[in-house]
């Protein structure tokens, strides 16, 4: 009999639903007078207190005295608010002068997964994998630029006309992009991809549905029994947060390096030696890429390499590292299929103009490579492993791969929620043996399961 597990839904969803409602058709805030009071105020402010005379002080010091300071400018302007109007006005300034502005309640709000603004006057939110537009504002093109450089100037970078694209991160390890005028059209854009508070365990993807008891067991074992295994996903697929969740399987006594564009990954182990791209200077020059960070921890005796995304020629770096005695390797890309992602594979090695033929390159993916899990994220808004896939060998000019798990999607409900069934194929793994030299034993009958999804 299969097993059958119902959507776990919180009790409080649809209280937190009509709550987000009722925010979003509260639209007094963006009015052009509110904003020109709260910007009123924000430039009376910075002309009435010197701020960099108040960071010797405490955080929260510093924030009590400005707030005493914007007070007292508030009842200078004798504005027809009411108290509740009062104190929102107050916090909104604060958040000008200490946080991110109008981004503030968002960042704030732990149900928010990713922030993008397409104008100054167009913000969208994701929750629960869905998109919602918000009634937050920027007073326009310029405000919205100043808090993106508040933002890219906190981690040492820059963007302006002769930069305009920029990578960056908040202090709470969300990822950030920009992208300025011209290339940008109808004004700055901004995009934030946030994660929660606590990065999440296998234990949790669990109880999301995101995969099975049994996968999971599965996965524990290929990472302590040192298997190279690539994450391939769409955009917004949950690669990075899988990553993250199978990375905490590594040992605590080995070395582990990361290698990332924009440092996100939020490793539990304490010996973690973490280095981050940098782009070019103004003069165009100093930039530091991931090849040749790959190529540079090889250098700093790593017992695992944790690359967040492989997407040009160090990919095939990565790959002579695994070859070289680096097992236990992970790294994520971008491909809609198993059989995709190393595709994308040939295709990033053949930029490193390494000179080497289709078949060297695919017999170098299937030597390095064990296995490949594929991640997907469905019309409801749910993300699922879809695929479990080894990576056999070569037969003739063609890479061999079999699927241990799959889920295969079956209908969706009256409330647009996808059904279907995590169904192991019933092969068991060339790797097997290996699991079992490492000391791990998995029971044949993990490899017969079906646990349907109602």
């Amino acid at each position: 009999m299969p097993v059958v597990f119902e959507h776990p839904v919180s009790k409080t969803e649809a209280n937190r639903e009509a709550g987000w409602v009722n925010r979003l058709l509260n639209r007094e805030e963006s009015s052009p007078e509110y904003q020109q009071l709260k910007f009123t105020l924000h430039n009376k402010l910075l002309d009435r207190i010197n701020l960099e005379a108040l960071t010797s002080l405490a955080g929260d010091r510093v924030r009590a005295q400005v707030r005493t300071a914007v007070a007292k400018l508030v009842d200078e302007q004798q504005a027809p608010l009411s108290l509740v109007e009062k104190d929102r006005l107050i916090e909104q300034v604060l958040d000008e002068v200490f946080g991110l502005g109008p981004l503030e309640p968002l960042l704030q709000d732990p149900t928010v997964s990713d922030i993008l603004v397409t104008t100054p006057h167009l913000v969208y939110v994701e929750r629960a994998g869905k998109l919602y537009r918000t009634p937050v504002e920027f007073k326009d093109n310029g405000h919205l630029l100043r808090i993106i450089e508040k933002i890219v100037s906190r981690v040492g970078r820059r963007v302006d006309d002769s930069s305009p694209m920029v990578d960056a991160r908040l202090p709470d390890g969300s990822r950030v992009n920009a992208v300025l005028p011209p290339v940008a059209v109808d004004g700055p854009l901004l995009c934030i991809r946030r994660f929660g508070r606590h990065a999440l365990r296998g234990e949790d993807l669990v109880a999301k549905l995101a995969l099975t008891e049994g996968m999971l067991e599965l996965l524990k074992g290929c990472v302590r029994a040192r298997l190279n295994i690539i994450i391939c996903g769409g955009t917004g697929s949950g690669k990075t947060t899988l990553l993250n969740a199978v990375s905490s399987y590594i040992p605590v006594d080995e070395r582990i390096v990361t290698i990332e564009d924009a440092a996100e990954l939020r490793l539990q182990q304490e010996h973690v030696a973490r280095m981050e791209t940098r782009p070019p200077n103004v003069e165009g020059v100093g930039a530091v890429t991931i090849r040749q960070l790959v190529i540079n921890s090889l250098r700093m005796r790593p017992d695992r390499i944790v690359v967040g995304e492989v997407r040009a020629e160090e990919a095939l770096d990565m790959l002579q590292a695994m070859n070289t005695g680096h097992d236990g390797s992970l790294t994520t890309l971008h491909a809609n299929t198993p059989r995709d992602g190393l595709a994308r594979l040939e295709v990033m090695v053949g930029m490193a103009n390494a000179n080497m033929g289709i078949r060297a390159i695919r017999q170098q993916i299937a030597s390095a490579v064990d296995l490949v899990i594929q991640t997907s994220r469905f019309g409801d808004g749910t993300r699922r492993i879809t695929h479990i896939t080894e990576v056999v060998g070569m037969e003739q000019e063609t890479i061999t791969l079999q699927d241990v798990f799959l889920f295969e999607k079956t209908g969706v409900t009256d409330t647009g929620r996808v059904v279907g069934r995590f169904r192991a194929t019933g092969i068991r793994p060339k790797f097997y043996d290996r699991l079992k030299t490492s000391g791990i034993t998995l029971p044949p009958t993990l490899f017969q399961t079906i646990v349907e999804i109602t």
